[in-house]
């Protein structure tokens, strides 16, 4: 789990008769209590033991966090401080800020608190202001979404996109503008032939594709070849194709993917499900490694709400789904995907073996064979959002729920409903208005995450002009 990188700087009185007479005193102690409460987060925290009260030492204060390659800048003003200082150290380093101080009656802190952070507004730098008292929930509730969200703009920035072939299917909803992209989250995008998997697939080293075949075969719950869809040489095919893509993505230095697949692909040459399986998750043949985002059918606006929720939610791995079906009367979304999604949530477990004993390696129903990997998701927290676009300016769809299992009823009527193109699928109980989803949502597709991440997904969307729209 990725932590947040945050730098402490507590501003005090400048006035060397009132820091020696009133303000040191009071100051001093809270600067330690300060980083003593942060250093007890689950965040990376740099600061220094003195407190900044000239210019002089603001600037080297600030150079050090800069060196340090801070994401976020916690501000503390236990006391009076000048605000036009407080603002001078916040444009030096020139990072997402939030401003903290205490409760206290005793300590002038909220005048120089509301001093800064109305010289803030109106200079436009957005801002979180908390003033609580340290070591209390109310305090760790408002600051770590804010010191999370801050971490995956952070994260973003410089990450390469690779973006396999083009649009899928007619689906307008994943298209996106690189230079757009470029501008709000300083993200590139590398453009690749999606033949480039085919011609490496055909090079992959025999024995690295029978060690993962042979871990299908041995670890998930069953490989139901049929002799046709589904045979061991096509699976191999996959196997081979999942492989060249991890090689590219490490080559070209890839953060995260989407690949278009349908209908190129799928027709003739073979699914990339394996790829959407075992890219997001923790886990593959080879062992534990880190999730990368990817989403079917060249949906860069979904690989992209992908990558936001792993970030936010300290490197989790990530689903991309359809939304499906909607069922009114119980208040869950429907959410299957087109032959895979990400492997870790079969079971939620850290222990790959127990993820793919829930999972079964199907004849896919592409024309050209193949496999599919079902399950059903595991009931657990969720975080769904999606990215999506109104003329232009981008939205975030954001939907807390929480997964669970059908009543077998339920469950059998949804089987014998979709026929026999049955694929991986997530049940999603959430409060939300379902008829408000419906006339405001953007897109066919939606992306999530295990955890409650709502406040940090709001907070992620302040930081970068995005308008966030929470149903619940």
């Amino acid at each position: 789990m990725s932590k947040p990188k945050a730098g402490l700087m507590t501003f005090g009185d400048e006035r060397d008769d009132m820091w020696e007479k009133v303000f040191g005193n009071l100051t001093r102690p809270r600067h330690e209590e300060a980083a003593a409460y942060l250093n007890t987060l689950p965040i990376e925290l740099f600061w220094d033991k003195t407190v900044a009260r000239t210019r002089e030492q603001i600037n080297a204060q600030a150079d050090r966090l800069a060196r340090e390659k801070i994401d976020v800048l916690i501000v503390h003003i236990p006391c009076w401080t000048s605000p036009n200082l407080v603002v001078h150290g916040i444009q030096r380093l020139d990072k997402p800020v939030v401003i903290i101080t205490s409760k206290s009656a005793a300590t002038h802190g909220m005048v120089g608190f509301l001093g800064a952070g109305g010289a803030l507004q109106q200079i436009g730098k957005t801002h979180l202001r908390i003033r609580e008292n340290f070591n209390t929930p109310a305090m760790t509730q408002k600051l770590m979404p804010y010191l999370r969200a801050a971490s995956t703009v952070s994260a973003l920035e410089g990450e390469v996109f690779g973006f396999f072939g083009g649009r899928s299917l007619g689906i307008d909803t994943g298209s996106f503008d690189p230079m757009q992209w470029r501008k709000m989250f300083k993200i590139d995008v590398e453009h690749i032939d999606q033949l480039e998997i085919i011609r490496r697939a055909d090079s992959v080293d025999e024995d690295r594709t029978q060690a993962m075949v042979d871990w299908l075969e041995e670890k998930t719950k069953k490989v139901l070849y049929d002799g046709s869809a589904l045979t061991k040489e096509k699976l191999a095919y996959q196997v081979q194709c999942y492989l060249a893509t991890k090689d590219i993505i490490e080559e070209k230095n890839l953060g995260f993917v989407a690949i278009k697949c349908m209908p190129d692909l799928t027709n003739n040459y073979i699914p990339q499900c394996l790829s959407a399986a075992f890219l997001p998750s923790t886990f593959d043949s080879n062992g534990n490694k880190k999730p990368v985002s990817m989403a079917c059918e060249a949906d860069g606006d979904g690989a992209l709400s992908m990558e936001i929720l792993k970030y936010v939610s300290g490197g989790n791995p990530p689903l991309f789904v359809d939304l499906s079906h909607m069922d009114h009367d119980d208040n869950v979304l429907y959410l299957p995907n087109c032959g895979a999604m990400c492997a870790w949530f079969a079971g939620r477990s850290d222990t790959a073996e127990k993820n793919l004993e829930q999972i079964e390696i199907r004849p896919s129903v592409r024309p050209a064979g193949g496999s599919s990997v079902y399950f059903t998701a595991a009931k657990g927290p969720v975080t769904l959002a999606r990215l999506y676009r109104w003329d232009g300016d981008y939205r975030m769809a954001i939907i807390p729920g929480d997964a669970i299992e059908l009543s077998k009823e339920k469950q059998a009527a949804f089987i014998e409903a979709r026929g026999p193109h049955q694929l991986p699928t997530a049940f999603v109980k959430v409060t939300a208005d379902l008829d408000e989803i419906i006339e405001e949502f953007g897109s066919n597709h939606i992306s999530g995450v295990a955890g409650h991440y709502v406040e940090e997904l709001v907070q992620f969307c302040k930081m970068t002009n995005i308008t966030p729209v929470v149903f619940r």
